[in-house]
């Protein structure tokens, strides 16, 4: 990526710069080394006081095929993340950086990198004693 393209220093991720289409791939590593990958598309849509988060694709999962797949948040203006269902996910820091949730019995530990913006990744890493699991989310922008 061009130099040109890169945020400037103290580059703060707002929420209406993620407002649109993005394209989405996701590959996601098991604890034993199994791993399977979601592509398809994520968009932001304003919606009242922040903007509702739609990502749809496939997932594959080698030895149990391909599936459709949805996922669905709310995003506040200051970043908060929120599941569908309104419990409080996360929160998103503006200039990249870690991100945690716990949901018991599982820590979710996250990084957020916005240095190739406007491609940006996040990377969850979730341990516990149900689960254990590394997501690695890339976006690119689409053309509206």
């Amino acid at each position: 990526m061009s130099a040109a393209a890169r945020p400037q220093p103290g580059f703060q991720l707002t929420l209406e710069a993620l407002l649109g289409p993005w394209r989405i791939a996701r590959r996601i590593t098991h604890g034993d080394g199994a791993q399977a990958s979601f592509e398809g598309t994520a968009s932001w849509t304003a919606a009242g006081q922040g903007a509702d988060y739609v990502e749809r694709g496939d997932l594959v999962m080698p030895g149990q095929g391909r599936f459709q797949a949805e996922r669905r948040y709310f995003w506040s203006r200051d970043l908060d993340v929120f599941f569908d269902d309104g419990r409080f996910f996360h929160r998103v820091p503006a200039a990249g950086g870690a991100a945690r949730h716990w949901c018991a019995p599982d820590q979710y530990d996250a990084r957020y990198d916005f240095s190739g913006w406007p491609d940006w990744s996040c990377l969850w890493h979730v341990k516990g004693p149900r689960k254990d699991y590394r997501l690695q989310s890339v976006y690119t922008r689409q053309a509206a």
